[in-house]
């Protein structure tokens, strides 16, 4: 059977076992069994015959969402904090780590194009930053402390100030995807002119390692933040190009809900990022070995809780699917 045939066989069955997971007051345990068999049968056939399709992450993703419904107790609803960082947003991750891809790479594209207009032209940098900011960085660095523009708040102050506005950045990527995508790549590649010029200014100073060992004390957290926050715009913007089986308003709706969640988890990144930037990027001339530790340990973090981890609970969650069926035949 082609593929298209089978997911017009199937469609409505689909959307009728979403609906129903949506509340499952009234369902039984057995008509969710009933629901959780037929669904495993058709993950099994979709891996067989389209086993690098949408088709199949889709049904593992439903079959996973009926499987936690059907197992979780009071207790488990008293670790719905727990579940969510150990099982929703890696799983989220996992299953939307083609857009993580996409926000990357635009990301990266960007630096580059910023990083390339720099190089070309002297007021490319000017026309990002400011004349304000470029002016008073040259003054730092003809002192001999080429960011000591860290240092002109005070610690708490600019804590605060630094926090909200990563998370208000967070937010308005998320928000902007609602433009069909078009809104969160834009902010992405915004950001990463920014960033691009920046690091050639300091290049083009002869100061490149300098800046990176104090920015990125912080900027491997809040950079890679904002690329995952701009995951999240494409989930909710894609939910509206691309429903799939869904109809378009339940696709916008859940696009919503998951892009939302993978926000809700940056907050904690973005709290520790600012409190780096405040408190401890001031101080980036003490110990370049401290430095380094900080950044390889953020990047660690960020490549194994949002790349690897979810690789890894999407193969476990799997393995108990298939545990489960067999234990039900």
């Amino acid at each position: 059977m082609r593929e298209p045939a089978f997911l017009k066989r199937n469609k409505e069955k689909w959307q009728g076992f979403e609906q129903k997971l949506e509340s499952l007051e009234g369902v039984s345990p057995d008509e969710q069994a009933e629901m959780y068999i037929e669904l495993t049968d058709d993950l099994s056939f979709a891996r067989t015959f389209y086993p690098k399709s949408k088709t199949v992450n889709y049904l593992n993703s439903l079959a996973a969402r009926l499987h936690q419904s059907i197992y979780k107790n009071k207790k488990e609803d008293r670790n719905r904090f727990k579940e969510f960082w150990q099982e929703e947003v890696p799983l989220l991750m996992y299953e939307h780590r083609d857009k993580l891809l996409l926000a990357f790479l635009i990301f990266m594209v960007s630096i580059f194009i910023g990083s390339l207009s720099t190089l070309n032209d002297e007021t490319f940098v000017r026309l990002i930053l400011s004349d304000a900011y470029v002016n008073k960085t040259i003054d730092n660095i003809e002192s001999g402390d080429p960011l000591a523009i860290y240092k002109s708040h005070s610690q708490t102050g600019m804590f605060l100030m630094i926090t909200i506005n990563n998370i208000r950045v967070s937010f308005m990527a998320f928000v902007a995807g609602i433009i069909f995508s078009f809104g969160t790549g834009f902010i992405l590649f915004m950001n990463g002119v920014m960033v691009g010029s920046f690091l050639t200014f300091f290049y083009k100073k002869g100061i490149l390692l300098t800046s990176l060992s104090g920015v990125f004390l912080h900027g491997a957290l809040e950079l890679s933040a904002i690329v995952i926050a701009g995951t999240a715009g494409f989930i909710m913007g894609n939910s509206l190009l691309f429903p799939g089986t869904y109809s378009r308003m339940h696709s916008f709706r859940k696009g919503v809900k998951d892009g939302l969640k993978i926000v809700i988890s940056l907050i904690p990144i973005f709290i520790l990022a600012g409190f780096i930037e405040s408190f401890v990027t001031r101080h980036y001339q003490s110990s370049w070995l401290l430095n380094l530790l900080i950044i390889i340990v953020s990047f660690a973090f960020i490549i194994y809780y949002f790349i690897i981890y979810p690789k890894l609970v999407s193969i476990s969650q799997s393995a108990i699917s298939n545990s489960t069926k067999e234990i039900m035949e």
